[in-house]
C-alpha cells in the first residue's frame, strides 16, 4: 500500500508464523485471552466507527457522483433548450419565405393544427381574437418541425419541445389534438412554464427550470427547461423542453447506490420531485399516477404538501439541514427505521439529489464480524484445557487469520472481475501489502480500461458498418434454417409492410413474384447444398401488392460441426427496381434503334470512341505547336493546316453526331412561345463579325413587334445561324446577306437571302439530303453536307418546314416556316444562373449556344462573382483555365461559404497541354472539360449538373 515495502507472498506467510511460534507458550496462554477479551470490544467499536465514517464518506461521494450524472443530463437538456431558443429567435425575425401550413379556425376563435402530418401541433387560443392572430408566426414556426423532432429523438429524457408566445400561441412537438386538450380561452402567460422565464423571474434571460407540475397537454407530471425569446427588450415568447417524472425516475433508478440504497430528487422548495418504489415505502407516499387534467388545463397543479419535506413532521429536521447546506450526510428516522441520507445539490437547477441507505444493512457486516470474533474467543478459552490442543488451535487460528487477510484483496479482485464481466469497465481497484496481489489488482484494473477502449472501438466500427450497410442496402437479413424463419433489419419492414425482426420464411416467400419463386428456391438449395454464396434477383410485393425488384446476396455463417448442416445464412437486400426499369427501357430503346438503323448505331459508336479522342489530342498538340512557333517567330503553315483540318474534322464529327441524335431522339426539341425578333437579332449578332470579315454586308429587317412562334429557341437559333453561315460561305465577293420575315396566315417564314452563286434546279431536290454538297466537296469552302439536313429535321420537329428558291448566278433564298403563337414569349430571366469566368469571346459564345434557354449566363471576373453571389447564388460556375491565378482556389472556397452549405458544381475549361498548371484547382472542381469544347459532351455534362441542382433545390 502507498509507500510500504512489498514482500513476496510466501515470505510474508512464513514471517508471520515464525513470530507467532517464538512467543512463550505461557505468555500466550495467559495474555492472549486477556488481550482478546479487552480488545474485542474495542476493535468492534473502532471497526463500527470506522465503517460508519467510511460509509458516510462513501454515501456522500455517491451522492456527489450521481448528482453530477443528473446535472450532466439536465445540462444537456438545458443546452438543447438554449440552442432551440436561438433558432426560434432567428426564425421569427430573419427574412424568409415560409411554406403554407394547414390550419383550422373554429367558432371559439381557436386556430389549431387539425391533423398529424408527422410534425408538430400548434394552438392559437381564443383569448387572442382571430383577427389579431399572427398567421405568419404559424408558418415560420412550422419550418422548425425537423429541429423539434430531432431534439425530442436525440435525448430519451425529453418528452416534448414547445414554444409559447405572448399572444397565447402554442407550438409543440410531438403532435396531439390541441383543440381537444387545451381550453379554448387559455391564457398561456398565466402558467409557470411561461412566466418563470420573464424579466421579473429571469432577468439574466438564461435557461431556467420549473418545479414539477401537471402538464395541461396530458403527459402527466413533468418539469420543463424554459428560456425566453426576446425581440430587443420585448419578450416574444418562451421555448421549453419537457421532461416527465417517469423519465427522470428511470434515470434515477439506473444510478447505482451501495448497500441496496436508492436515490430521489428534491426541488429547491424541498418538494419531492421524483422517488422510486423503495422511497415510497419508506416515506409512506405514492408517486402520483392519476391526474385531473380538467383542473390542470384551467390552472397550475403542483404536487400536494405531503411531498414537501418541510411539511412532514418526521422530515422537518432533514429539511432544515438541506436548506442550510448544499451537501452532507444526515441520519433520519422513518417508521422506526434508521436511515442515512446523503445529498448534493444539482448545479444546473439547484435541486437536491438524495441517496438513502438503511443503517441495518450498512452495519450488518460489522455485526457479523463481531460475532465471528466472539467465536474465536470461545475457541481460545477451550484451548486452555489442553496445552497441545491450545497450541495447535492457536496455529490454526493464526493461519485462519492470515487467510482472512488474504481473502479481502482476493475478493476485491474477484469483484473487479465481476464488474468487468458486467461491462462496468472502471471498477474501483483494491490494494494489498502483498506485492503479487497488489500487482494483480492493478493488472485487472488495466485490463478493464483496455477492454473499455476495445469495446468503444468495436462500437464505433459497428456503427460505421451499420451506417454503410444502411445507406447501400434495403436491409440486412439472417436466415435461421432450422427455425424456418428470416430476420429482417433496416428499412425493409417499413417499406414492404413486414414486421422488423423474425418472420416466418413462408410469409416472406409468399411475397415473391410467382414467376421468380422457382429461381429463388433453386438459388437457396444451391447455397444450402454446396455451401456456396447465395445470390438471386426477384420481384417482391409491398403492402399494396406492388412488385419491386430486389437483389439478394448472402453466404453461410454457421454450420453444424457434427453433420455439416447449414444453420444460418446472412446477407443483404439491395433495391434494383430503378436499375431494372432502366435496363428494360434501355433494352427496348436498343432494340428499336437496332431495328431502325443498326449500321448507324455502329457508326456513331465508332465516331464517338475512335475518332474524337485522337482528334482532341491532335488539335491540342497542334495548338501547342502553334504557340511554340509563335514564340520562335517562325509561323508554320503546316501547323495552320493541321489546325484547320482538325477543326473541320471536329465540326464534321459534331454535325454527324447531332444528325444521328436527332434521328433517334426527337424529344430534344422543347416547344414554347418564342420571340422572333430576339432570335433574329441574336443569330445575326453571332455571325455579323464573320460576314463583315468576308467583305459582305448584313441587313436584318425586324418583324412586327410582339410576333411569337411555337419553337425551341435554342434549336431555332441553331437553324438560323446555319442558314446565315451558308449564305456567307457561298456568297460572292462584295455580296450581301438579308434576314427578314413574312407572315402567311397562321404561319411565319424566317427568310435568309443571299447574292451568291445560286443552285441548279436539278440539284435543289438533293440539297437537304445528308452529306450532299452538290459537287463542292473539293473546293476551298469547308462544310459537312449535313447542316441543312439538321435544319430540316429541327424545323419539322418544331411543327414547321424548310425550303428554298434559288437562281444560278443570282442568289438563293432559304426560309423556315413555323406556326405562330398567340401567347407572349416566355421571359428570358428565369432558370438557373450559370457564371462563366473567361475573357475568350469565342468560348463565351459557344457556352451561350450550348446553354440556350435552359439557364441564364453571366460573364465576368472572380470579384464580380463574389459581389453578386450573396443575392444571386449561381447554380453552376465555369472557369476558363486562361484566367486561373493563385487566388482561384481561395475564391472558390469563399464562394462555397457564401452558398451557406448548398452544393455548388464547378467545371474547369482547360487545354490538354496545360493541365499541370491548374492541378491544385482541379481538386476543387466537379469536372474538367477540355478545350476546344465538344458541344455534345459539354451539353450532357451541364444537363446532369443543372438537373441535380434543381433536385437539391426541391
Amino acid at each position: 500500500m502507498g509507500g510500504n515495502r512489498h514482500i513476496g507472498l510466501q515470505q510474508w506467510i512464513w514471517r508471520a508464523f515464525i513470530r507467532s511460534a517464538l512467543v512463550p507458550l505461557v505468555l500466550v496462554e495467559a495474555a492472549l485471552i486477556a488481550i482478546y477479551l479487552f480488545s474485542n470490544s474495542e476493535i468492534r467499536d473502532e471497526q463500527t466507527a470506522y465503517l460508519r465514517q467510511t460509509a458516510l464518506t462513501e454515501l456522500s461521494g455517491a451522492a456527489r457522483l450521481e448528482a453530477r450524472v443528473i446535472n450532466a443530463r439536465l445540462e444537456q437538456v438545458a443546452s438543447l433548450a438554449n440552442g432551440y431558443r436561438n433558432l426560434v429567435a432567428e426564425t421569427l425575425t430573419a427574412p424568409m419565405a415560409a411554406p403554407p401550413v394547414s390550419a383550422k379556425t373554429i367558432d371559439s376563435g381557436v386556430t389549431y393544427s387539425p391533423a398529424d402530418n408527422g410534425g408538430s401541433a400548434f394552438f392559437y387560443s381564443g383569448a387572442t381574437p382571430p383577427a389579431r392572430q399572427d398567421r405568419n408566426k404559424i408558418h415560420r414556426m412550422a419550418t422548425l418541425d425537423p429541429v423539434m423532432r430531432e431534439l425530442q429523438r436525440s435525448n430519451p429524457l425529453i418528452a416534448s419541445v414547445y414554444f409559447n408566445s405572448w399572444d397565447n400561441y402554442n407550438h409543440i412537438y410531438p403532435w396531439f389534438a390541441t383543440a381537444d386538450q387545451y381550453p379554448h380561452d387559455m391564457v398561456i402567460p398565466d402558467y409557470n412554464f411561461y412566466y418563470l422565464a420573464d424579466a421579473e423571474h429571469n432577468p439574466s434571460r438564461g435557461v431556467v427550470w420549473t418545479d414539477v407540475y401537471l402538464d395541461p397537454a396530458g403527459q402527466g407530471w413533468m418539469m420543463s427547461a424554459i428560456a425566453p425569446v426576446y425581440r430587443g427588450d420585448f419578450l416574444e415568447g418562451v421555448v421549453g423542453v419537457d421532461i416527465t417524472v417517469d423519465g427522470i425516475l428511470t434515470e434515477i433508478n439506473s444510478l447505482p447506490v451501495s448497500w441496496d440504497g436508492y436515490a430521489m430528487l428534491v426541488s429547491q422548495d424541498l418538494n419531492i420531485m421524483a422517488m422510486p418504489a423503495p422511497a415510497e415505502r419508506d416515506f409512506g407516499l405514492r408517486e402520483l399516477t392519476t391526474h385531473s387534467y380538467q383542473d390542470a388545463i384551467r390552472r397550475e397543479i403542483f404536487k400536494p404538501d405531503d411531498f414537501n419535506l418541510a411539511q412532514r413532521a418526521e422530515t422537518v429536521d432533514l429539511a432544515a439541514v438541506l436548506k442550510g447546506r448544499s451537501n452532507g450526510v444526515q441520519q433520519l428516522m422513518l417508521n422506526d427505521k434508521a436511515l442515512l441520507v446523503g445529498w448534493t445539490e444539482v448545479e444546473q437547477t439547484g435541486w437536491q439529489l438524495l441517496t438513502v441507505v438503511d443503517e441495518d444493512l450498512l452495519f450488518a457486516q460489522t455485526n457479523q464480524m463481531a460475532s465471528h470474533y466472539r467465536q474465536i474467543g470461545m475457541l481460545l478459552i477451550a484451548g486452555l484445557i489442553a496445552f497441545y490442543v491450545v497450541f495447535f488451535a492457536f496455529l490454526w487460528i493464526r493461519a485462519r487469520g492470515l487467510t482472512e487477510r488474504l481473502l479481502v484483496p482476493i475478493e476485491g479482485i474477484s469483484r473487479m472481475m465481476t464488474d468487468i464481466g458486467a461491462e462496468r469497465w472502471r471498477s474501483e481497484p483494491v490494494h494489498s501489502e502483498i506485492a503479487e496481489l497488489d500487482g494483480m489488482a492493478r493488472h485487472t484494473h488495466e485490463i478493464g480500461l483496455q477492454l473499455e477502449r476495445s469495446q468503444e472501438l468495436n462500437r464505433t466500427a459497428q456503427q460505421r458498418i451499420e451506417l454503410v450497410l444502411d445507406s447501400t442496402t434495403e436491409s440486412i437479413w439472417e436466415w435461421h434454417v432450422g427455425d424456418r424463419e428470416i430476420e429482417l433489419r433496416g428499412r425493409f419492414g417499413e417499406r414492404f409492410g413486414l414486421p422488423v425482426g423474425r418472420v416466418p420464411l413462408d410469409m416472406f416467400r409468399a411475397r415473391i413474384h410467382p414467376d421468380d419463386r422457382a429461381r429463388v428456391l433453386s438459388a437457396e438449395e444451391s447455397a444450402l447444398s454446396s455451401r456456396a454464396q447465395y445470390a438471386a434477383e426477384f420481384r417482391f410485393a409491398d403492402a399494396q401488392g406492388v412488385y419491386h425488384w430486389l437483389l439478394s446476396r448472402g453466404r453461410v455463417l454457421e454450420q453444424d460441426p457434427a453433420t455439416g448442416e447449414v444453420l444460418l445464412l446472412a446477407g443483404t437486400h439491395v433495391d434494383i427496381d430503378d436499375l431494372k426499369h432502366i435496363e428494360s427501357d434501355l433494352r427496348s430503346a436498343t432494340h428499336e434503334a437496332e431495328a431502325a438503323n443498326l449500321a448507324k448505331a455502329r457508326f456513331i459508336s465508332s465516331m464517338s470512341h475512335e475518332l474524337r479522342t485522337p482528334l482532341n489530342a491532335i488539335l491540342g498538340f497542334a495548338q501547342l505547336m502553334e504557340l511554340d512557333s509563335q514564340e520562335s517567330g517562325q509561323p508554320s503553315e503546316y501547323v495552320q493546316e493541321i489546325l484547320l483540318a482538325s477543326r473541320h474534322l471536329n465540326t464534321l464529327l459534331s454535325d454527324i453526331l447531332d444528325w444521328s441524335a436527332i434521328q433517334v431522339d426527337a424529344r430534344r426539341v422543347q416547344l414554347m412561345p418564342t420571340d422572333v425578333a430576339q432570335i433574329m437579332n441574336e443569330s445575326a449578332e453571332m455571325v455579323r463579325l464573320a460576314i463583315s470579315q468576308e467583305g459582305l454586308s448584313l441587313e436584318v429587317v425586324p418583324p412586327p413587334e410582339g410576333v411569337t412562334v411555337m419553337a425551341d429557341p435554342r434549336r431555332l437559333r441553331q437553324v438560323m445561324i446555319n442558314l446565315l453561315s451558308n449564305a456567307k460561305k457561298y456568297n460572292t465577293v462584295g455580296g450581301s446577306v438579308r434576314l427578314y420575315s413574312d407572315v402567311f396566315g397562321a404561319r411565319l417564314r424566317l427568310v435568309v437571302e443571299d447574292t451568291g452563286m445560286g443552285i441548279e434546279p436539278e440539284d435543289q431536290a438533293l440539297l437537304f439530303e445528308p452529306f450532299q454538297r452538290l459537287g463542292r466537296e473539293n473546293t476551298a469552302i469547308q462544310g459537312t453536307g449535313i447542316g441543312l439536313s439538321i435544319c430540316r429535321e429541327y424545323a419539322r420537329a418544331m411543327g414547321g418546314d424548310i425550303g428554298l428558291h434559288s437562281e444560278p448566278g443570282v442568289g438563293s433564298r432559304f426560309w423556315v416556316e413555323l406556326p405562330l403563337s398567340a401567347a407572349p414569349a416566355l421571359p428570358r430571366s428565369g432558370g438557373p444562373l450559370v457564371y462563366c469566368l473567361s475573357d475568350d469571346e469565342v468560348l463565351i459564345e459557344q457556352v451561350r449556344e450550348v446553354l440556350g434557354e435552359r439557364a441564364r449566363l453571366r460573364v465576368g471576373n472572380a470579384g464580380k462573382l463574389l459581389e453578386q453571389a450573396a443575392e444571386s447564388p449561381p447554380s453552376l460556375v465555369l472557369i476558363d483555365e486562361a484566367v486561373v491565378d493563385s487566388s482561384s482556389v481561395s475564391m472558390l472556397q469563399r464562394l462555397r461559404q457564401l452558398q451557406a452549405g448548398l452544393a455548388l458544381p464547378v467545371l474547369l475549361l482547360a487545354d490538354a497541354p496545360n493541365l499541370a498548371s491548374v492541378h491544385e484547382l482541379v481538386s476543387e472542381c466537379q469536372g474538367l472539360v477540355r478545350k476546344p469544347l465538344d458541344s455534345d459532351e459539354f451539353d450532357a455534362l451541364v444537363n446532369v449538373l443543372l438537373e441535380r441542382e434543381a433536385g437539391h433545390a426541391e
